[in-house]
């Protein structure tokens, strides 16, 4: 149960994250619901091709759509209480890509993949929703930019994953403790400008 909790959870924020990037783009009602759902369910949906688990989860299971549409209603209604767009999408996204490692993981971990391959797919699945989004919205994902920490987050929380799994301590901080600290990695990241070099070309002819 904590581990769906964790999954609906991770989905209202990302879906709240794409409507924010929508909306900083002025897109139509019908382009705002589009970016949301694959903010929300695109990670997910390359997770589960990858492992051959299809069809995909989405289209099982219509509770995720219930809650993009909830979640859609509400960034929209709410919009003028969050005013900072740029702040509302990097909380909702930082907050979703932590969820979504730990659910990412699981799916590994049920699909009897190794360790090191179910933190790769923790990562794709916190992470490519949100590529999804920004190619969608005609920006360079984060994921691909040296200003941010953003998948490196993802794996330093699928990693803890497995050490904290290896401690005798409850199954719900097991899944909680992960997710906060992909949270605080890119929450410091930020607050003090953490980031991994860009490589140039620095060959000018």
């Amino acid at each position: 149960m904590f581990y769906y909790i964790i999954d609906i959870l991770g989905t209202i924020a990302f879906a709240i994250s794409g409507v924010y990037a929508a909306m900083s783009k002025k897109l139509d009602p019908f382009g705002v619901f589009i970016i949301a759902f694959v903010t929300a369910t695109g990670g997910g949906t390359i997770r589960d091709v990858i492992i051959g688990k299809t069809p995909v989860f989405w289209l099982i299971n219509y509770t995720y759509m219930y809650v993009i549409v909830g979640a859609v209603i509400f960034a929209i209604l709410f919009r003028k209480q969050l005013r900072y767009l740029r702040t509302s999408l990097f909380l909702f996204d930082t907050i979703g890509i932590g969820l979504y490692t730990v659910v990412g993981v699981e799916k590994g971990i049920e699909a009897g993949l190794h360790p090191f391959m179910c933190v790769v797919l923790g990562t794709i699945t916190a992470c490519f929703g949100g590529v999804v989004r920004d190619i969608l919205c005609n920006e360079i994902p984060v994921i691909f930019e040296g200003r941010e920490i953003y998948a490196t987050a993802c794996i330093a929380g699928g990693v803890s994953y497995f050490l904290f799994n290896e401690l005798p301590i409850k199954s719900d901080i097991i899944f909680a403790a992960p997710i906060v600290i992909v949270i605080v990695i890119r929450l410091l990241a930020v607050r003090y400008k953490l980031a991994l070099p860009a490589i140039e070309n620095k060959d000018k002819r």
